[in-house]
């Protein structure tokens, strides 16, 4: 199997609601709309993001985003109105966690604290 992208899919109540958090999450509006209920977010050639409004599964998402360095990740989201955990460390790398307005996981990993 020769996969080349992954599209991480995160299941939301209110698709519309959902957006404006994950703008301020993104720093930036979702690229595509491609049907109803569902909004997507480019980052690289291998990485985008699927918003898809479905009430029975949100919050039961998870999301970890690799993230270099965490401290200035964190100060943005804090500036941007978002609420993240503090920046824990892990065996080999930092974490910060967040929730999303349906209690979706988000997840920050980085090889760098600072």
């Amino acid at each position: 199997m020769a996969i080349e992208t992954i599209f991480a899919h995160v299941s939301c109540s209110d698709l519309e609601a959902s957006i404006g958090w994950y703008e301020k999450l993104f720093g930036k509006p979702p690229l595509r709309r491609p049907m109803p209920g569902l909004a997507e977010w480019h980052f690289t050639e291998s990485a985008e993001l699927q918003l898809f409004e479905d009430k029975d599964k949100a919050g039961t998402s998870t999301l970890t985003l690799g993230v270099l360095p965490l401290a200035p990740e964190r100060q943005r989201l804090v500036a941007a109105g978002l609420q993240p955990g503090p920046i824990e460390e892990a065996d080999h790398f930092w974490i910060m966690r967040m929730r999303d307005p349906d209690g979706n996981l988000v997840v920050f990993a980085s090889a760098e604290r600072e």
